[in-house]
């Protein structure tokens, strides 16, 4: 009788230890959801008064908006296939953030890597068979997207170059070599109107997912994304990036190879951003033109923001920015505005989502007592 009564009372310590550690957990977590939320509804506040000032109904403008991007099954698939170039670009700007670099050259690596892609398919176009070529596309793609991001971390390893500065540049570079040669010497010259490369023709394009009008793209979005979050949280790899992130200093101290680590985490970064770039060759655009730059991998940089560069949460915010790039054509039919309305929005959202930083760790209500934390 004496020990069970012991076990009982030694049994309750634990029990409250653990769920004092969940409602910590659980508290933090609120925090990444709740201040996000918030700025997503200043944001909307925001672009409301901007829509009074031009004279437009807010009230419409996202009743449009709803049903552009979700309000019927051919909408949700187009927004669906939109998301899929926003998944990967976002995770080109969450991988290297998790060690501390901000990177923003997703478009680049994506204009380069579905250059790439073109450029190596042109020799095979019937003399191998759709599957293989598009298979070296989708490896073109990558390498060359890793090696466009995983540039810019090696200068800032070997040189300490800003890497966003570094990014950005780049970004600029990799449009400028892609029209060099789409308006030089792999331009399809049976296309007069827009310089553009050969196209891959229809038995080379990717097809759909099953049932859908998505392509594949999506597919590959989602399972990279899910890959790189247990890379992230579930491997030694993941934890000595989080480390080096943390402090790069305790982590050299510790004998970590914080060098090969930011070069390793550019690299898979703009591997994702090229496999976009191959996505829209292989599924879309069926060649490479000055459509790649359609601003994916700007927009990726609001979806990486808002998702706190979590790759799972990255998923559905790019659902989300899907959905309204999707409803920009309506948008413009139905209430008269131009296309860069919607850009107009990303923005406010990106400056709201940078100030709303500030708020992390200021509410008391996403906190533990401190005198409970020590009991």
């Amino acid at each position: 009788m004496v020990e069970a009564s012991a076990s009982v009372k030694t049994g309750e310590p634990e029990r409250e230890s653990a769920m004092r550690d969940w409602s910590i957990r659980l508290r933090r977590n609120a925090e990444y959801v709740v201040i996000p939320l918030f700025a997503l509804v200043v944001s909307a506040c925001a672009f409301s008064l901007f829509l009074l000032l031009v004279g437009k109904s807010p009230v419409m403008f996202f009743e449009l908006v709803q049903r552009g991007g979700f309000g019927t099954a051919f909408s949700i698939q187009n927004t669906l296939q939109r998301s899929a170039p926003l998944i990967l670009t976002a995770l080109a700007v969450a991988i290297p953030a998790r060690i501390g670099l901000i990177m923003i050259g997703g478009e680049g690596a994506l204009v380069v890597g579905g250059f790439a892609s073109a450029a190596v398919a042109i020799p095979l176009l019937e003399r191998v068979p759709p599957g293989p070529t598009l298979f070296v596309m989708a490896v073109a793609g990558a390498i060359v997207g890793a090696f466009w991001v995983g540039l810019a971390g090696l200068m800032r390893h070997a040189r300490g170059v800003n890497e966003t500065i570094s990014s950005l540049l780049l970004t600029y570079i990799g449009v400028a070599i892609m029209n060099f040669f789409v308006e030089g010497a792999l331009r399809d010259l049976t296309n007069p109107n827009k310089p553009s490369t050969k196209p891959i023709g229809d038995a080379y394009m990717m097809g759909k997912i099953p049932g859908t009008d998505v392509h594949w793209g999506l597919a590959a979005g989602v399972a990279i994304a899910i890959l790189l979050h247990v890379l992230m949280t579930r491997t030694t790899f993941g934890f000595a990036v989080r480390v080096a992130g943390g402090n790069p200093r305790a982590a050299l101290a510790q004998g970590l190879p914080v060098g090969k680590l930011i070069v390793a985490c550019t690299a898979i970064a703009g591997a994702c951003a090229g496999l976009a770039g191959f996505f829209e060759v292989a599924a879309i655009q069926g060649r490479a033109n000055a459509s790649l730059a359609a601003g994916y991998g700007f927009t990726g940089i609001l979806v990486s923001f808002l998702a706190r560069h979590n790759p799972i949460a990255i998923i559905f915010v790019a659902i989300l920015f899907g959905g309204i790039v999707a409803s920009g054509g309506l948008i413009q039919r139905r209430m008269d505005l131009p296309d860069a309305t919607v850009l107009v929005l990303q923005g406010l959202t990106f400056m709201i989502l940078l100030a709303s930083e500030t708020l992390y760790g200021r509410f008391s209500i996403f906190k533990m007592d401190a005198g409970r934390d020590r009991t």
